[in-house]
C-alpha cells in the first residue's frame, strides 16, 4: 500500500518552519507496512492544492494532508476539499460542541471564527480532535482515503496514533514489515560495504539492506516485508546476526539508537561512570551525552577549557607538556583525560583537543588536527585523526571518534 503526505502552508515553504510533521508521519507509517511515496509542500492557494491532490490520488491509496484548518482567513484546507470534492458545507452538531465546551473550559469567548471551525465538508468523516477545535475529515473515495488533520504537531501525533492508524488497519490489510537496525562506526560507509558485499548479494528480494551514512557512523537498515511476520522476524534477523558476525569491532549495537545512547547504556548496566574534557569540542559531547533522560546515572560533569590555563589549573596538564609538545599534542590529551578522572572521580573519561577551524592552523598541525584521548583508572589512550576545513563538521567527526574510542575501552577492545 502506497501513501503520498501533503503539508499546507506558506510558512513551510519560506522556511519560518521546519516539516517534522511529514518525517514523523513516515516513519509511523512504516510501521504499520504502509510506504510513503512521496511528500508534498504547497502554498495556500486553492489551485496548488488541487493539483496536489490530483497527482497524489494517481499514485496513492492513501494521501495525508496537514495544515490550514485554523479559524483564520488564510486556512484554506476544507473549503479546498469541499470544492475538490463537490461537496457542500454543514455545521457539525458534535464538532461545535467541542469547540464551545474548549473555550468553555480556558473561561475564553467565542468569536464567529471559532464557531466556523464546527463548518465541514457534508460528505466527509468527521473525527474529534481531542486537544485542539480543528476537526479531523476522512474522506473515502473511489478507493482511496483522504484525511486532513490540524498541522499542530502533537493534535497531530495525537489523531494518527489514536484514530488515523487503528481506521486503516480496519480499512486495508496491511502487510508485516519489520526492521533491524545496526549502528556502526569507525569504518567508512564504501570500506563498509566492501566488507559485506557478498553477505548483501545473499538477501532474499523481500529484504532490502539501507545505508544511512553520518558522520563517522553508518546505520544499516534491514527492512523486510511479508505476510507471515513472525517468520520475516526469524529470517530478518538470522540475516542481521550475519552482518554483525562479519563486522565484528566496528558493530556498536543492533539497535536504532544513537551513538552517546549505546555507551549511556552500556555504562549503566555496569554502575559505571564518565566525565569529559573538551576543548575544540566545545561541549558538544557533553551535549550529545546528557540530551538523553537518566545520563545522570552515568555522567558526572565536564570542562570545556579552551584556555591553556584552563587545562593546567583544573585538568591538571603540565605546563611543561604544553610548552614542549603544545596544547594540541597526544600527552596534552592524554593528560587532559587522566585530570578529568582524577578531577571528576568517575570510571572512564574522554578529552579532545585540536584545531576545528576554519583557521589557526599551523605547519605540522593544518585545520583538521584532533587529538582523542580515552582513559580509565588503569590506562590512558589516545589517537590522531586529521579530519577536514569545515569546522562543524571537525567538531561531530571528533565527538564520533571520541565516543567510539570510548566505547572500545570499555569493552576492552582495541582502536
Amino acid at each position: 500500500m502506497l501513501a503520498e503526505i501533503i503539508t499546507i502552508g506558506d510558512e513551510i515553504l519560506i522556511g519560518q518552519i521546519v516539516d517534522t510533521n511529514s518525517a514523523w508521519m513516515g516513519r509511523q507509517l512504516n510501521l504499520a507496512g504502509i510506504a510513503v511515496k512521496q511528500i508534498t509542500s504547497v502554498s495556500d492557494q486553492a489551485d496548488h492544492i488541487k493539483e496536489a491532490l490530483d497527482a497524489a490520488r494517481k499514485r496513492a491509496q492513501l494521501v495525508l494532508i496537514t495544515g490550514g484548518l485554523g479559524p483564520t482567513k488564510d486556512d484554506i484546507t476544507k473549503f479546498t476539499l469541499a470544492s475538490y470534492f463537490g461537496m457542500g458545507m454543514r455545521r457539525d452538531a458534535e464538532t461545535l460542541a467541542h469547540v464551545e465546551g474548549f473555550f468553555k473550559k480556558f473561561n475564553r469567548p467565542m468569536l464567529d471564527a471559532n464557531i466556523r471551525q464546527a463548518d465541514v465538508p457534508d460528505g466527509c468523516t468527521v473525527i474529534q480532535n481531542k486537544n485542539g477545535t480543528a476537526p479531523c475529515m476522512w474522506f473515502d473515495v473511489d478507493g482511496c482515503v483522504f484525511v486532513s488533520m490540524p498541522g499542530v504537531p502533537f493534535e497531530m501525533m495525537y489523531l494518527m496514533d489514536e484514530e488515523i492508524l487503528p481506521r486503516l488497519k480496519q480499512r486495508f490489510s496491511l502487510p508485516a514489515i519489520y526492521h533491524r537496525t545496526i549502528l556502526t562506526s569507525g569504518l567508512g560507509e564504501s570500506f563498509l560495504a566492501e566488507q559485506i558485499a557478498d553477505l548483501e548479494d545473499q538477501l532474499p528480494p523481500h529484504i532490502k539492506l539501507a545505508y544511512l551514512p553520518k558522520l563517522g557512523q553508518v546505520r544499516l537498515r534491514l527492512s523486510g516485508h511479508g505476510t507471515d511476520e513472525a517468520a520475516l522476524i526469524a529470517e530478518t534477523d538470522a540475516h542481521a546476526s550475519a552482518f554483525i558476525d562479519r563486522l565484528g569491532k566496528f558493530v556498536v549495537i543492533d539497535q536504532d539508537i544513537p551513538l552517546e545512547k549505546a555507551l549511556i547504556d552500556r555504562l549503566k548496566e555496569s554502575g559505571m561512570t564518565v566525565s569529559t574534557a573538551e576543548s575544540c569540542t566545545g561541549g558538544y559531547i557533553a551535549h550529545l551525552i546528557t540530551q538523553h533522560p537518566g545520563c545522570s546515572a552515568v555522567y558526572k560533569g565536564g570542562v570545556v577549557s579552551y584556555a591553556a590555563e584552563l587545562k593546567q589549573s583544573v585538568l591538571g596538564v603540565q605546563s611543561e607538556t604544553i610548552k614542549n609538545f603544545g596544547e594540541v599534542s597526544e600527552q596534552t590529551a592524554r593528560e587532559m583525560a587522566e585530570g578529568a578522572i582524577k578531577h571528576f572521580g568517575t570510571d572512564f573519561s574522554v578529552a579532545v583537543t585540536g584545531i576545528a577551524g576554519p583557521d589557526g592552523g599551523v605547519p605540522g598541525k593544518p585545520v583538521g588536527t584532533v587529538w582523542i584521548a580515552v582513559a580509565n583508572r588503569q590506562e590512558s589512550r589516545a589517537k590522531l585523526f586529521q579530519f577536514g576545513s569545515k569546522r562543524t563538521q571537525n567538531i561531530e567527526r571528533s565527538a564520533a571518534a571520541a565516543l567510539t574510542m570510548l566505547l572500545n575501552l570499555f569493552r576492552g577492545e582495541e582502536n
